[in-house]
């Protein structure tokens, strides 16, 4: 299965009936990271559980999972698009789950190679190595 590079999270959860709609639940996880925000629309995609995804599942959902280490790592290469600017001036990418990195001297929509120089618990800061066009 090819999973898309505008993935902004990943988690297992599953579909409950509420007066007459159908609810699947968000972790707050996934608010706190940053990967999502509430009250925004989200494209969902709905996969069916595996064998072994169901031998490996407990049939009680637990509260809260164990944290998860951040997807980069200092002085690893990517090549990503600035998908905002934020109130500082600097822009802003996100990587596996949601994750995001912190650009400065880049603009929206800018594809550039970066150098992650910073790894925090839920947030990384990078570097300019190359800027790259979107021919190549």
């Amino acid at each position: 299965m090819e999973i898309s590079e505008q993935l902004q999270c990943l988690f297992s959860g599953t579909v409950d009936e509420r007066n007459g709609s159908y609810v699947v639940e968000v972790p707050e996880q996934e608010i706190r990271l940053g990967g999502l925000q509430v009250d925004e629309t989200y494209r969902l995609a709905v996969l069916p559980l595996s064998a072994n995804d169901a031998n490996n599942t407990d049939a009680d959902p637990q509260p809260e999972q164990a944290p998860q280490t951040p997807p980069v790592e200092e002085g690893e290469q990517r090549t990503v698009e600035i998908e905002d600017i934020g109130d500082q001036g600097d822009g802003i990418t996100r990587v596996e789950r949601g994750f995001v990195v912190i650009v400065p001297d880049t603009k929206q929509s800018e594809r550039v190679t970066i150098e992650i120089t910073d790894v925090r618990e839920n947030v990384a800061f990078a570097e300019v190595v190359e800027r790259v066009s979107y021919y190549e």
